[in-house]
């Protein structure tokens, strides 16, 4: 889901790099000392897990769990995801530098969006726990492919149809997410649920 450079208008690419600027400072601002560590361990998954793509027809997808990098991280998914891009950008050209602020608000506006919707139902039973899990790392593609239409429609209207090609290829992505942001979140309910947002130490499924 990586755009890549030289394919957005200067407008838009601006407003990405404004938006991604504002989100990493406030997800900066709420990070506690103690949680740098599991942003950091939860940014290198973020970064591997975008590494592989499997083909599919004409173009190829890729895990992202955008999903549960948010639920786990709220605000600082922001700071987490930009680190991970930025080094795909680098390293592998994934992306790129001038589309970083875009590419970055993609992955990181549904991570904190979903983690605002979905957190709260991680304390209630465990289907209900697991069915939030599903739709959070549904939605956070979902919406993420959502946000790679807008930025693409903004710069070309004619880009609509690649746009929708877009969206409609991470459907089974949007699937695999779900399925296995609630399987990590059924197994952090049996052996760290202090890690899920509102569940404490002592606290057990």
């Amino acid at each position: 889901m990586h755009i890549s450079e030289g394919v957005l208008s200067g407008p838009v690419l601006l407003s990405g790099a404004a938006m991604a600027a504002a989100g990493t400072a406030i997800g900066l601002k709420k990070l506690d000392y103690d949680e740098i560590a599991r942003t950091g361990m939860l940014s290198g998954v973020f970064f591997v897990a975008s590494l592989v793509h499997v083909p599919l027809g004409p173009t190829s997808v890729h895990l992202i769990l955008n999903g549960i990098v948010g639920l786990l991280l709220g605000w600082a998914a922001f700071p987490a995801i930009l680190v991970a891009l930025a080094l795909q950008a680098v390293f592998f050209q994934f992306g790129g530098i001038t589309a970083l602020g875009v590419n970055t608000v993609i992955m990181a506006v549904p991570a904190v969006a979903c983690y605002y919707a979905f957190s709260p139902l991680l304390r209630r039973s465990r289907p209900v726990a697991l069915a939030a899990a599903f739709a959070c790392g549904f939605m956070a593609v979902c919406i993420g492919g959502l946000i790679v239409g807008l930025a693409l429609v903004f710069t070309e209207e004619n880009f609509f149809e690649v746009a929708a090609a877009v969206v409609a290829a991470h459907l089974p992505v949007m699937i695999i997410e779900g399925l296995v942001t609630a399987l990590c979140v059924a197994f952090l309910r049996k052996v760290q649920p202090a890690m899920l947002p509102g569940h404490s130490p002592k606290e057990v499924s």
